[in-house]
């Protein structure tokens, strides 16, 4: 069944980066926004004459609570539509046209297997919903890794909460890299991470999210270590 569309309200934006926004969205046609961890909402934006090139989705960044306000983490694209739109015309108080929610990039039903979620940039934000939905409802897992690639400290999303999680959730570690940028951190991009972390080839299930170069490359590298295609889950942005 295909949501229907809906006006929401900008209650709060928050600037998270040199080029990175949150923006609280709230729904107050919908009492309690139901979703799954991992899903997104499509905003019908006024930025062309034909409906479907007016469409851009956005994971939601923010964990199911029973209320009606969900984050949206929007990186500025230079050149972008809707990029110029939402960051030069969209305030606090301005209304959104969405609906929602849909996908099926979610988490297994069994988190009996080692869990690597994988993302550069703004697709962590479906990974940080997933992430608080486990830790607030104490949901049994294996190890659960994140691996965050962007270039600088200064892109880093939600770096000081996820260290504190870090501390406070069983069984979670939090690797974020810099490609661009030497630190006392990983750098480079994220597949040496992973490729040493399974280095015994233990059941995981491969979580993807982010723009199409890394994705493929981190299947093609994923297949020839020895998993199966039904290991990986992907969420292509872009």
């Amino acid at each position: 069944m295909i949501a229907n569309w809906q006006t929401g309200i900008v209650k709060r934006i928050e600037q998270v980066t040199h080029n990175t926004r949150s923006y609280w969205v709230e729904l107050p046609e919908t009492l309690s926004f139901n979703f799954i961890p991992g899903q997104f909402v499509t905003l019908d934006l006024p930025i062309h004459e034909q409906r479907n090139r007016r469409w851009r989705s956005y994971s939601i960044a923010s964990m199911p609570d029973g209320g009606n306000v969900i984050e949206l983490l929007i990186v500025h694209v230079p050149g972008g539509a809707a990029s110029k739109y939402i960051f030069d015309e969209i305030k606090e108080g301005s209304p959104l046209v969405l609906r929602g929610p849909l996908g099926l990039f979610v988490l297994p039903e069994h988190l009996d297997k080692d869990i690597f979620l994988v993302c550069t940039g703004t697709g962590i934000a479906p990974f940080r919903s997933m992430l608080q939905f486990i830790h607030h409802h104490h949901i049994p897992h294996k190890q659960i890794y994140l691996l965050f690639g962007t270039r600088r400290q200064e892109d880093l999303l939600y770096a000081g909460e996820l260290k504190e999680l870090e501390k406070t959730m069983p069984d979670f570690a939090y690797h974020p890299t810099l490609s661009r940028e030497q630190w006392d951190g990983h750098t480079g991009y994220v597949h040496p991470i992973y490729e040493n972390l399974c280095k015994e080839k233990q059941p995981a299930i491969f979580m993807l999210c982010g723009w199409r170069p890394m994705i493929d490359e981190a299947k093609e590298r994923i297949l020839k270590m020895g998993y199966d295609k039904k290991d990986i889950r992907v969420e292509l942005y872009g």
